[in-house]
């Protein structure tokens, strides 16, 4: 028993140091993310994310189902099949928040489909605490615990309240019916 606490205290601790201060200076966070959603066209709250620039809904687990939410609070619905069910999924700390920016990052001549964690990064990293973001219609959300804002169209830059890091962001691959989110 003191063997499997002492690896659950060690891999605990790498996740927090991955995480730590090397987020800031990488584009991708390294918590465990791992969601897989086919056909995107099902859910018109998450085809309009992944097709509509500046658009941006959540994605959280409840239960057996799969919740999509967008800012003006209309939700979609989606059953966890045995096939996306009863894989190994990981929605991140708090879930996930998907769009498709309406500015490219710099340097890129057009926006792809984003991702980032639906957990306040600062409140994380400095108290361990994952509770959702409130996505806002103009491509913003903030953080009830700590007053901070973030912009999901400019790479999840803190736009008001102290500054701090970004927000975890993870890998996304769309292919305009399938969705896969994988860290």
């Amino acid at each position: 028993m003191r063997v499997y606490r002492s690896l659950f205290v060690a891999q605990l601790s790498l996740v927090c140091m991955a995480c730590g201060d090397g987020i800031t200076s990488t584009k991708y966070c390294s918590l465990p993310a791992r969601f897989s959603f086919s056909p995107v066209q099902s859910i018109s709250q998450l085809n309009s994310s992944c097709n509509g620039m500046g658009e941006w809904c959540t994605i959280v687990a409840s239960g057996d189902q799969y919740l999509f939410t967008k800012p003006s609070g209309s939700q979609g619905v989606a059953n966890r099949t045995a096939m996306t069910g009863y894989k190994n999924f990981y929605m991140g700390l708090s879930g996930f928040i998907v769009g498709l920016p309406s500015i490219p990052e710099m340097g890129a001549d057009r926006s792809v489909v984003t991702c980032y964690d639906l957990a306040c990064s600062n409140c994380y990293a400095e108290s361990y605490v994952a509770k959702p973001l409130v996505l806002h219609t103009d491509g913003t959300v903030t953080c009830r615990r700590c007053q901070r804002s973030y912009n999901l169209n400019d790479q999840g830059l803190v736009v008001s309240g102290p500054q701090g890091r970004n927000l975890y962001r993870y890998r996304i691959y769309y292919n305009g019916t399938s969705l896969a989110i994988n860290n």
